[in-house]
């Protein structure tokens, strides 16, 4: 295959940007255009055929039209083509390459050797990002990608922070790429034959069917041939514990816990570095990756919100940086519970969860800002919506999200006023500004853009709330603060709960239905409004900028004053 003159150029010369870039995925074009509202220096995206997620949304023609879209904003688009080829793969390349010069990416992220050696024979002017599928983990691999023409490495997520340290003082000249969050693979950076064995769906080929969150049973071979499913009772509980022995390990057992769910022996918590995000800035890491191409577009952009806040905020005031309140925030995203991984170098047993593999948080999304009207907005429903149910408009410009009570839900397109809205037949809502009590209508409209993403706190049952808590005392526990005791005594809850099967669920605060009240002085709340109860509070929170709320505490203290 000829190069085209025209739009062939030299390879350049990889240049460093002056900060860490936050990178963000992209697995439709909405969620680019979310991760963009929402601070995304750069986005990554493919196409299903061959960007190892069979299940994008991404056509060519959303791939044109979310690169010309992100370079108006002035940002970043990686394209991938990190799929481990075979055979049949080889002569989809010439298309794809040519298709994808002409739509001009910043970066074409790859892993296969000869697709590397293809693309920069056949397009030299493409910067080439090896993708972290290459297993890079040294700084001998960097250099070796750094000779043969790379921009850009994405580092494996085994190595720990002080090899990453080393390869960034050994290789000052070329771009490295961390991840930050998102899931964990059980194996080396996705090298996995699970799911090509137990779903015949090739892992590293984009269609991994997750073998590793799935939940397995043990069961016993008896001496006839037999083989019986072994269940554990009240009667034989007791008569058995499982371990596992490695050969070279004799005597260190690592158990295995099966109740009559499964097992979840291979399911990883959730990376997540903020606690460490200084050490990434600090060394000067290029480009802080989140994973998540699969994930909802409420996932992206709460994600990139407290990842643009803390990234910000580091390199304004270093000294004074504190990583609770952006964990605060990635708490409202459905999650396994978190971990450092191998940041230290060596994972914990606190780095897995054994219990179960499930993701959830106490929020969920609750909805998109469709369109901004003179009077109001028009909200898409994402879930459930109930009369008396507070939402949060999480503005990807405002630090404090804007919280409004409602008790009715104006259809955008009858005018039907209703109790109940579910989202099974993607309705619309209408939100006039005039239910805001606080909050200007010329802020609301500068504030609030089309795709703001709104949110609820989720009802959860007694072993979801067992399950959060017993997470956050696994997390505390890596970061070298927690307490052991207390994560065992968790644990036994968590058990406790999930063996008693409870399917009544409850919220953390008193805001859902038309009853309870958080006293914290949202829009449109009645009971905070008119009550005498809160009478100390709105005196309080007139005092305060507008449209920020009382803290959790105020109200709190402001309450109990008041009843004594």
């Amino acid at each position: 295959m000829s190069v085209d003159p025209d739009l062939a150029k030299s390879p350049v010369k990889p240049v460093r940007p002056e900060r860490s870039e936050l990178l963000m995925p992209a697995g439709n074009l909405e969620k680019l255009k979310i991760a963009v509202l929402y601070g995304a220096d750069a986005i990554y995206m493919g196409t299903p055929d061959m960007s190892l997620r069979t299940k994008s949304q991404m056509t060519l023609e959303d791939v044109v039209e979310g690169i010309e879209f992100a370079h108006a904003h002035g940002k970043r688009v990686y394209l991938t083509l990190n799929l481990f080829s075979h055979n049949k793969d080889i002569d989809k390349l010439p298309q794809y390459v040519e298709t994808v010069r002409k739509v001009k990416p910043d970066g074409l992220i790859v892993a296969d050797p000869g697709v590397f050696m293809f693309v920069k024979a056949q397009a030299p002017e493409l910067e080439l990002h090896v993708s972290t599928q290459a297993n890079v983990c040294s700084w001998q691999s960097v250099k070796f990608w750094e000779t043969q023409g790379a921009s850009l490495v994405v580092m494996g997520r085994e190595v720990s922070y002080a090899e990453l340290a080393e390869v960034r003082e050994k290789c000052p000249d070329l771009k490295l790429e961390a991840f930050v969050h998102g899931s964990m693979c059980m194996t080396y950076s996705g090298r996995c034959l699970l799911s090509n064995f137990m779903a015949e769906r090739g892992a590293n080929q984009g269609s991994c069917a997750n073998s590793c969150r799935w939940k397995y049973k043990v069961h016993m071979k008896l001496r006839d041939g037999t083989v019986r499913e072994l269940k554990l009772s009240d009667e034989n509980l007791e008569l058995f514990d499982f371990f596992l022995e490695e050969e070279q390990r004799p005597g260190e057992l690592m158990q295995i816990v099966e109740d009559e769910r499964g097992s979840y022996i291979l399911n990883s918590r959730d990376l997540c570095i903020m606690p460490k995000l200084p050490d990434y800035l600090s060394i000067g890491i290029d480009s802080l990756k989140v994973e998540g191409r699969g994930k909802s577009p409420y996932y992206v952009a709460l994600v990139a919100r407290a990842y643009r806040m803390a990234i910000d905020d580091w390199y304004k005031d270093p000294e004074s940086w504190d990583p609770e309140p952006y964990m605060e925030e990635l708490a409202t995203v459905p999650n396994r519970g978190y971990t450092l991984a191998f940041h230290e170098g060596r994972l914990s047993n606190y780095a897995h969860g054994y219990e179960e593999t499930s993701t959830f948080a106490e929020w969920e999304f609750a909805g998109l800002v469709a369109e901004v009207r003179d009077d109001a907005f028009i909200v898409a429903v994402k879930n459930k919506l109930e009369a008396g149910d507070v939402i949060e408009l999480v503005s990807p410009n405002l630090r404090a999200p804007i919280a409004i009570r409602l008790y009715e839900f104006e259809d955008a397109k009858s005018g039907k006023v209703l109790d109940t809205v579910n989202p099974g037949t993607k309705p619309h809502i209408r939100v006039p500004y005039s239910l805001f009590d606080h909050e200007d209508p010329d802020m609301l409209k500068e504030h609030v853009p089309v795709m703001t993403v709104l949110r609820k706190e989720r009802a959860l049952t007694p072993a979801q709330w067992a399950r959060l808590k017993h997470d956050a005392e696994a997390h505390d526990l890596e970061l070298g603060h927690g307490d052991a005791g207390l994560y065992e005594r968790k644990n036994a809850k968590l058990q406790t709960a999930m063996d008693d099967d409870q399917t009544k669920r409850s919220i953390k605060s008193p805001r859902l239905g038309k009853e309870g009240c958080c006293g914290r002085g949202c829009n449109g709340c009645t009971i905070f409004w008119y009550d005498d109860k809160y009478a100390k509070a709105r005196e309080l929170l007139a005092r305060n900028e507008q449209g920020k709320l009382l803290t959790k505490q105020q109200a709190q203290q402001e309450v109990i004053q008041q009843a004594s």
